[in-house]
C-alpha cells in the first residue's frame, strides 16, 4: 500500500528536482557548445537528441513531481513515465552512432524503435504495461550488452566504466523507488537519478572532448 508522503518529503524531492533542473540546462548548453565547437556536425546531432532526452525527462519528472495539485496531473504522469524512454534511447545515441560494422544504424534503430513504441503506450494506454514498465525500462537501459563487442571495439575503457556505473546506478535507485514506506523515498529515488544522469553525462562529455 503507497503512504502518503509528508510535506517535508514534498519539499525535500522538490529540491532535488530544482537542482536536477538547473544542472540539466546548464550542462545540456554546455555539452551542445562543445560539441559544436570540437566535433562539428557528426557529434552535434547525436549530443542534441541526447539533451533533448536529457532535459525531457527532468522536465517531465519535475512537472508530475512538483505540482501535484494540477488538474492535468494524470497526463503530467504520463509524460513522466513517457520520458523515461526518450531518455534511455537519447543516452544510447552518441554512443551508438559511432559503433562500426552496421551497428551503429541497426542499434541506434532498434533502441529508438522500442522507445517509441513505450513512448506511444505511456501517452495513450499507460495502463497496458503499467506492472512491467521497471521491467521494460532496465531491459532498453541494458540492451547495450547485446553489442558488448563493438562497444569495446569503439569506446575508451573510462567512457564504458562511466557507462556501466550510471547503469547500475540506475538499476540501484529502483530498489528505492519500489520501497514506498520508506521515508523521503521519492527524494532518494530521483537522486539516484540524478547522480545517474551525471555519471553518464561524464560520459557524453568525455566522448566529445576526445573526439
Amino acid at each position: 500500500m503507497t503512504r502518503a508522503p509528508a510535506a517535508r518529503e514534498l519539499a525535500a524531492d522538490r529540491v532535488v528536482h530544482v537542482v536536477g533542473i538547473g544542472l540539466g540546462l546548464a550542462g545540456t548548453i554546455f555539452i551542445i557548445l562543445v560539441a559544436a565547437i570540437e566535433g562539428g556536425a557528426r557529434d552535434l546531432v547525436p549530443i542534441v537528441v541526447y539533451a533533448a532526452g536529457l532535459l525531457a525527462m527532468l522536465g517531465c519528472s519535475a512537472a508530475y513531481n512538483v505540482f501535484h495539485a494540477s488538474g492535468r496531473r494524470e497526463w503530467l504522469r504520463r509524460f513522466d513515465h513517457a520520458a523515461i524512454f526518450a531518455m534511455i534511447a537519447g543516452t544510447y545515441t552518441p554512443f551508438t552512432t559511432r559503433l562500426g560494422n552496421g551497428w551503429a544504424s541497426s542499434l541506434t534503430a532498434v533502441i529508438w524503435i522500442i522507445a517509441g513504441l513505450g513512448i506511444a503506450l505511456k501517452l495513450w494506454q499507460p495502463r497496458r504495461i503499467e506492472t512491467m514498465s521497471i521491467v521494460l525500462y532496465l531491459a532498453l537501459g541494458w540492451i547495450g550488452l547485446a553489442a558488448v563487442e563493438p562497444f569495446l571495439a569503439a569506446l575508451d575503457p573510462s567512457t564504458l566504466v562511466l557507462l556501466a556505473l550510471g547503469g547500475i546506478i540506475y538499476t540501484a535507485g529502483v530498489i528505492f523507488h519500489l520501497w514506498h514506506r520508506l521515508p523521503y523515498q521519492n527524494a532518494i529515488w530521483h537522486g539516484f537519478v540524478l547522480v545517474a544522469a551525471s555519471v553518464h553525462y561524464a560520459a557524453v562529455l568525455g566522448l566529445v572532448v576526445d573526439a
